[in-house]
């Protein structure tokens, strides 16, 4: 085998979906060139696509913080700098190709995936560390040598071996998601004088991940690409190739990052690929750099935890699973209460101000772990379609009233999950007592809401994405949701109730309180129409 070997702007190894909807392989070099040919980026998981994602960002960031489109020095100063070198950019409809490959060919021997010296995205000579087989650097089994995956998507030789296209895109993968099972080593206590720090999961595994789709690739990159971060004009970018020296420390608590490449780029894990007859079977792993996530404003994709007293410090807030996006709507789109929204959402508002941009698409993606992020239980994402115009200030009422709707939407879910829990009671069941509580009770209660949000939510997102503040009877647009909401929810009560059988309908007594399906089934009704009394 080479010394140096496979060069990430050469050989095919970003996965991306064609107009015609194939899947295939290609390099840095043509996934940045050709953006606007393919649909979007198309790995294995979206949490691998959002790393590739700002891995292309980086590369955007520092090549038109220095250069126009044109390829002309140009660097970036002032906010109209950088509004007028985005419009281009925009207006181009593609990556201006001339300066990328002026910049590409300057640092070609900083992306061979194999190096002596300067192993892209590792650290070089690492050969101690925790030493990991290929099965836990692919992150659609991610499997270490202490427990092994019953049912799993790949078997045999797939399992135990990685093409250097794969390796590529996982690496990044767990450079930016890693759990945190992987121990301190010997030789890095040493080095430090004593006990190293935690450094958490990888950076993207701490947030609330939240970007903007386009109708493609390069749209996507695009509207993702933020000249204006943090109130500061994105004009000096330092990705981590461009470093004289690459770090090697282990966990190595930095300052924040001064600009995006150096974030986007930023090396939460050293590693070091293994490799056999041209297949990666395994790496090494210590910890690399992290920072305090506290006030990190410099994230722009990350939603925020809104801190319950004006002291204490913002906190990167993690999606839930359990909850469908447009419930955060306003964690994710509005500023009040003291919510710090997402970088990329005001910069959209911003640039969207300037340049018509007349849809928003916002997804999120996140990972869960379980047991103080010692491994990965879930990996999910979701997107929100709405009109652009939301955002702006004509669409200010709207925000508002969007807000309101969904708070509705929640007293439902209250209502549907009280009914469930007494046609529970109606039928022979117990609630239980506050240190013992009733298990089928609170299932019961919790499956209802469950389920109304399931149904609520389909026509949730079809109403929101129709909403158009510069041509809408406004009025007319939400009682329509109201309607819509009120019969979904009734429906689903007559369902409970014929479904609690006859049991419940003749009642239950506890205590001194009759509980029986017709009249739990009237209060039920009324809750709804105290929701809605002005329809």
């Amino acid at each position: 085998m080479n010394e140096t070997e496979f060069n990430l702007l050469d050989e095919p190894w970003i996965r991306v979906m064609d107009d015609n909807c194939q899947i295939k392989e290609v390099s840095l070099t043509d996934a940045l060139l050709n953006a606007h040919k393919y649909k979007a980026l198309k790995g294995e998981m979206p949490t691998q696509d959002i790393v590739i994602l700002r891995l292309m960002l980086a590369i955007v960031h520092t090549v038109f913080s220095r250069v126009d489109a044109d390829g002309n020095e140009a660097e970036l100063e002032e906010e109209d700098d950088a509004v007028d070198r985005w419009e281009s950019l925009w207006n181009n409809r593609k990556i201006p190709e001339k300066p990328v490959r002026e910049y590409f060919e300057k640092w070609h021997e900083r992306f061979w995936l194999f190096h002596p010296e300067r192993p892209f995205g590792q650290m070089a000579g690492l050969t101690y560390g925790t030493e990991y087989g290929a099965s836990k650097l692919n992150g659609e089994i991610s499997e270490s040598g202490n427990k092994t995956r019953i049912f799993s998507a790949y078997s045999g030789e797939q399992k135990s071996h990685l093409t250097y296209a794969q390796a590529a895109r996982w690496l990044l993968y767990v450079n930016s998601f890693d759990d945190t099972s992987a121990k301190p080593t010997k030789e890095g206590k040493a080095r430090a004088g004593g006990k190293l720090p935690s450094p958490g999961a990888g950076w993207l595994g701490k947030l609330g991940i939240v970007y903007l789709n386009g109708k493609n690739l390069f749209e996507t990159l695009m509207l993702n690409l933020v000249l204006i971060n943090n109130d500061n004009v994105e004009s000096e970018e330092h990705p981590l190739w461009e470093r004289d020296v690459p770090p090697t420390s282990e966990r190595r608590e930095i300052p924040y990052p001064t600009n995006l490449a150096e974030l986007y780029t930023l090396q939460s894990r050293r590693m070091l690929l293994k490799r056999e007859e041209n297949y990666v079977i395994g790496y090494y792993l210590i910890g690399g750099d992290f920072f305090a996530k506290e006030n990190a404003f410099v994230e722009p994709m990350t939603v925020w935890r809104t801190p319950s007293k004006a002291s204490d410090p913002y906190n990167p807030k993690r999606h839930d699973s359990a909850k469908q996006m447009w419930r955060e709507f306003s964690v994710l789109y509005d500023n009040a209460d003291n919510n710090h929204v997402a970088g990329i959402i005001k910069w959209f508002k911003f640039i969207s101000s300037k340049v018509k941009l007349p849809i928003m698409n916002t997804a999120i993606v996140s990972v869960q772990y379980g047991d103080k992020d010692f491994f990965v239980q879930n990996v999910f994402g979701d997107s929100l379609e709405m009109n652009a115009q939301i955002l702006s200030e004509v669409g200010r009422g709207y925000r508002e009233e969007i807000k309101f709707e969904i708070s509705r939407c929640e007293e439902l879910a209250d209502k549907i999950s009280r009914l469930a829990g007494n046609l529970y009671l109606a039928s022979g069941g117990t609630s239980g007592s506050k240190t013992a509580p009733d298990k089928t009770y609170r299932s019961t209660k919790t499956n209802a809401k469950s389920q109304l949000y399931y149904r609520l939510d389909i026509p949730f997102r079809s109403w929101l994405s129709s909403l158009d503040p510069e041509n809408d009877d406004k009025q007319e647009k939400f009682e329509q949701w109201q309607d819509i909401a009120k019969r979904i929810t009734l429906d689903l009560g007559s369902e409970l109730v014929a479904a609690a059988g006859d049991t419940a309908m003749v009642g239950h007594k506890i205590d001194k309180t009759i509980y029986s399906a017709p009249k739990v089934y009237n209060s039920f009704l009324r809750d709804v129409s105290k929701i809605y009394k002005e329809i």
